[in-house]
Formats: C-alpha cells, sequence, structure tokens
C-alpha cells in the first residue's frame, strides 16, 4: 500500500507546480495582450489558484466519487479558516483590527448558506450549479466596480503587485508555464483522486473522509503558504483576504462547475456535522472582520487545536 501513497503524493506536487505555472503563464500572457491588471486579478489568478480543487472535483465526479468532490471544497474551507489562519497567527501577530472586510466577508456567509440550502436538496446537480455560478458572477461584478471606482485614483494598473506578473518574461517562457500548467493539471488531479481512492477502499475510510482531510489539507497549501509569508511581513490583509476570497470561491466556482459535469449526491454525514462545521468556522471570523480584534497567537493556538479535534473526529 506504500505506491498509492507516493503517486497521491506525487499528483498533489504536480497539482501545486502546474497551478502556479498556469497563473504565471497566463497572468503574463494577458498582460502582454494588453489585458489589464484588474481585470487579470479577478479572473484568472482566481480561477488559476483554484484550479487543482477545479480538476480534483471534475475527475471525482468523473469516476464516481462525489463524496470526494464535496469533501475536498467541504474540507479546505475548514482548513482555510482553522488552519490556513491558525498556522500563521502561531508566527507573528496578524494586525487584522487593520483591516476592512466586512463586505467580502458577508458575501462569503450568504455564499456559506446559499451552499448549505442547496445541500438539503440531497444533490448538486445542474440546477443549483447554474445557482452558484449565477452568485459569483454577481460577486466578480460587483467586485469590478469597486476596483474600477478605486482605479479612478490611481495611475494605471500596479504590475508589480500582481501575482506571478513580470513584464522581462519572454514569449518562449510564457508559453512553457502555460503548457505546464495545461499538461500537468490533468495529470495531477488524476493521480490524486485514483490513488486517493484506492487509499480509501484498502482502509475502509470514505472517498468523503479522504477528501474532508488529505486531499483537502493538500489543495489548501498553497493558501496556507501564501498566508504564512503575508503574516511574517505584516501583510494582514492579504492574509484575511486570501481566505474569504478562496474560500468564497470554492463554494462558487468549484462545485458550481463540477455539478454541471455530472450530479453530485450529499451524503447525510455532510448535513449532520460537516457543513455546520464549515459555518461554524467561518463564524469564528466575526471578532477580526467585526470587532477590529488582531489576530494574536493566543488565537492561532485555539484554532489550530480546533482544527486537530475536527480531524480526530472525523477519522473516528
Amino acid at each position: 500500500m506504500l505506491m498509492p501513497w507516493v503517486l497521491s503524493g506525487l499528483g498533489l506536487v504536480i497539482l501545486l507546480l502546474a497551478g502556479d505555472a498556469l497563473v504565471k503563464g497566463a497572468v503574463n500572457l494577458s498582460l502582454r495582450l494588453g489585458v489589464p491588471a484588474l481585470i487579470v486579478s479577478l479572473t484568472i489568478v482566481a480561477f488559476g489558484t483554484s484550479a487543482p480543487e477545479l480538476l480534483i472535483s471534475i475527475k471525482a465526479v468523473l469516476e464516481d466519487a462525489p463524496g470526494l468532490a464535496l469533501g475536498n471544497v467541504v474540507g479546505s474551507n475548514t482548513a482555510n479558516i482553522l488552519l490556513v489562519l491558525g498556522i500563521p497567527a502561531l508566527l507573528a501577530t496578524m494586525h487584522t483590527s487593520e483591516c476592512d472586510t466586512k463586505k467580502t466577508y458577508n458575501f462569503m456567509i450568504a455564499a456559506t448558506l446559499l451552499f448549505i440550502a442547496l445541500a438539503f436538496r440531497g444533490v448538486f446537480d445542474w440546477l443549483a450549479g447554474l445557482v452558484l455560478l449565477g452568485a459569483l458572477a454577481y460577486v466578480l461584478a460587483d467586485a469590478f466596480r469597486d476596483a474600477h471606482v478605486h482605479r479612478q485614483a490611481c495611475k494605471g494598473d500596479d504590475l508589480e503587485d500582481l501575482e506571478g506578473a513580470d513584464p522581462d518574461m519572454p514569449g518562449w517562457q510564457i508559453a512553457v508555464f502555460l503548457v505546464l500548467g495545461l499538461v500537468g493539471l490533468p495529470l495531477g488531479a488524476g493521480l490524486l483522486v485514483d490513488n486517493a481512492t484506492i487509499i480509501a477502499k484498502a482502509y475502509g475510510i470514505s472517498d468523503t473522509v479522504i477528501g474532508l482531510t488529505l486531499v483537502a489539507i493538500g489543495t489548501s497549501l498553497p493558501e496556507l503558504a501564501t498566508t504564512v509569508m503575508a503574516a511574517l511581513r505584516r501583510q494582514a490583509d492579504v492574509v484575511l483576504g486570501s481566505v474569504i476570497g478562496s474560500n468564497m470561491f470554492n463554494l462558487l466556482a468549484i462545485i458550481g462547475i463540477a455539478s454541471l459535469v455530472g450530479p453530485i449526491g450529499v451524503d447525510s454525514e455532510f448535513l449532520r456535522f460537516d457543513l455546520w462545521v464549515m459555518l461554524g468556522a467561518s463564524l469564528l471570523l466575526i471578532p477580526f472582520v467585526f470587532m477590529k480584534m488582531d489576530l494574536t497567537r493566543g488565537w492561532g493556538i485555539a484554532l489550530s487545536a480546533l482544527y486537530a479535534v475536527y480531524i480526530i473526529v472525523v477519522l473516528n
């Protein structure tokens, strides 16, 4: 049983590297073609960084492992708050009291409640997918409007602040990044989903549990790396904003698109436990968003401990 674990790890590494390559290639191609950095950051970068979760969910649906698809998203959202915020807070206090994320946070809570309501239908089908993607379109349109107003006071795009932007990158390197991303993503997703399913069956673990733990933690690693670096640089707005944005995108885009590929059945355990844990974890951000509290080491210990307890409960 060693080989499936090795291949799962290899698939995860390929996914993370391919996602990063796709973002770099797409960003620099778009900028070279004259697409504004604002548009790139709101679309290509957002979709690119969520590509591993998207590919895994689509692959899981095609392989008749819907629990893995849903577990990946629900588990990632829980991990993003408890783990991805908890670990950086252990390293340095983040002054989240200086951040203004109320509007985006309200959108995330609304997306979470919509997601839970649709889950109680028992299946995420094409109709639920259209509802989720419609909500995503509204959120993106609102972000475009806000960003356009903000840009009126700026002198064009600040390319240096856009992830992966390099004005001096040669055309051949852009092409290499794009090819690596487009080839690597389906390859990595296939390796991870296929071998994670083998592991689940061998140990009598459900696809849902594998999705909530192994796959969810793995696909949260890019966000964790980003938040750790941002915390060390005292960029609390980046930490909080990336987690809120990632969670909202996971709910609306990943399951929205995957449910158009095929129906995703909702296991009763999701309705009894996991969805409410995800909502509860989301509500834990209220003190930092509305009460101007800082994310201290004490909070970091509490959030990390809660995630450890959650994993223990899920595995048992």
